[in-house]
């Protein structure tokens, strides 16, 4: 006689990864270690650890009988490499926050901006300008699954501080364009 095992709803973790928002999720979790991993064995100085406050979403467009959610609250981490001699700052980034549709979205990228210093020296503000490639996973788009994107970035601050903004172009007819703003904090 074989014996059934007996489970209480919810608590069976492949049913959590069968769907399709938890492989995604689980896909974008890993693609996070795996980059952060990679990151902190690199024999390169890292420059700094910052968390990520997601917050602001500015759609330039209107849906017909739709309200964009423009609080996207959230939060992450970004890894910025040491400034390089031609004044590139590399950097890696995982996110998570709320869309303009209201549900969760997770990324997990990297890029790089050419760094603009007001001044001398590393606590000297500064303007970023670059780009980044991710892996992102959204519930109501491309079905739920992981999907690439490469989109324009731009950060303003100084040392510890700096405002990041995205511009995201409409990429699918039930999207706007919108501009994205996070706050960077670093926190080394």
């Amino acid at each position: 006689m074989r014996r059934q095992e007996i489970r209480a709803p919810g608590t069976d973790a492949y049913a959590l990864i069968s769907t399709s928002a938890g492989r995604a999720f689980a896909f974008c979790v890993l693609t996070a270690i795996t980059i952060l991993s990679l990151v902190a064995s690199l024999d390169a100085r890292a420059d700094q650890w910052s968390i990520v406050l997601n917050g602001k979403a500015i759609h330039l467009d209107e849906m017909a009988q739709t309200t964009l959610n423009e609080e996207n609250w959230g939060g992450g981490v970004q890894y910025d490499f040491d400034v390089t001699e031609n004044n590139w700052v590399p950097f890696v980034s995982a996110s998570g926050f709320k869309d303009s549709n209201g549900n969760p979205s997770w990324y997990a990228g990297g890029g790089t901006v050419r760094r603009f210093s007001f001044g001398e020296g590393k606590d000297a503000p500064h303007l970023d300008l670059g780009a980044i490639g991710f892996l992102m996973v959204r519930k109501d788009f491309r079905g739920g699954d992981p999907f690439p994107g490469i989109l324009p970035v731009a950060s303003i601050g100084y040392q510890r501080f700096a405002l990041n903004v995205t511009y995201i172009p409409k990429v699918d007819p039930k999207m706007v364009p919108l501009i994205f703003l996070q706050l960077k904090i670093g926190v080394r």
